[in-house]
């Protein structure tokens, strides 16, 4: 892997001279141990192409700091590159295995997250920019009212709607069942849960959560949005699960657990989106599920 495309724009950001040892690349980014004495961090950069990707991670890290309710890597710095890429610098964490009450301290604090008030003015679904879920761009135009017909519009036109629109050609009958699914939405919420906005991280899968030392959750590498807080749920519940105890006491705090069919709708972005970054076998569960619901 080649040096920072441009120490020097790192390097006046930061201030000082940094040493740079590369870490791994993504599909979008490399990353670095930057590190000064004892001082580390770690360095995401990424071409003009990825530039716009990082820029929405800072400022999604930073949303989420700001809550106070769950703990994030604090960002440092983001610069611009020669070239209009960008680089994001991150305070460097040690992680440890989660220990056994690792799950019941999650739950609690994204509980408390899920019912801190939202960010945005005036209150609705979306974000104040866009962002990406994965590689793919994640369209958050802010909707209002604040209300269920306020939900199932964002859900369909900001998310189900252009997910279906990147499937390949081959997928009609999957565009298809997207669409059935997108009509029969308001019939999902019949038990009367009317959904409020709340911050999310947004693509909370089981390698964007770790503990620090002190059995401190951390999240990582968002994607934020005021939305459901039970398609967070859903995230974390269809690779995987939730760590043990993280239930229990997200509840107990307060937090609510999608019903099964709701589970499968928020589930059915992700696998939609999957589809259009890997294909194979994506495809056939994307269609098992929206047949479901449809």
């Amino acid at each position: 892997m080649e040096i920072l495309e441009s120490p020097p724009a790192l390097s006046g950001a930061l201030g000082g001279a940094w040493s740079l040892r590369p870490l791994h690349a993504s599909s979008f980014c490399d990353t670095w141990e930057a590190s000064q004495g004892t001082l580390r961090l770690f360095v995401k950069s990424a071409p003009r192409a990825g530039a716009g990707q990082l820029r929405a991670e800072a400022d999604g890290l930073r949303a989420l700091a700001a809550t106070g309710c769950i703990r994030v890597p604090q960002v440092h710095a983001l610069t611009d590159l020669a070239g209009g890429g960008a680089a994001l610098a991150m305070e460097w964490l040690d992680f440890r295995a989660p220990d056994a009450r690792f799950g019941a301290r999650f739950g609690e604090a994204m509980a408390a997250l899920h019912a801190h008030p939202c960010p945005l003015e005036p209150a609705g679904f979306g974000w104040r920019g866009d962002n990406c879920i994965g590689g793919t761009p994640q369209r958050n135009t802010p909707l209002q009212p604040a209300s269920w017909g306020g939900w199932l519009q964002f859900w369909g036109r900001s998310r189900l709607c252009p997910m279906r629109d990147r499937l390949p050609a081959s997928a009609s009958a999957l565009r298809e069942a997207v669409d059935a699914v997108i009509e029969r939405m308001p019939d999902l919420f019949s038990d009367g849960y009317q959904p409020r906005p709340a911050l999310i991280h947004g693509d909370l899968w089981q390698g964007n959560w770790d503990m620090l030392a002190d059995g401190t959750p951390v999240i990582f590498d968002p994607a934020v949005s005021c939305s459901d807080p039970e398609a967070e749920i859903a995230m974390m519940e269809l690779f995987g699960s939730p760590p043990a105890g993280f239930r229990a006491a997200y509840e107990a705090a307060g937090g609510r657990w999608p019903s099964p069919q709701r589970m499968k709708l928020y589930q059915l972005y992700h696998l939609l989106n999957h589809v259009v970054l890997f294909g194979g076998g994506y495809a056939v569960q994307a269609l098992q599920v929206a047949r479901a619901l449809a």
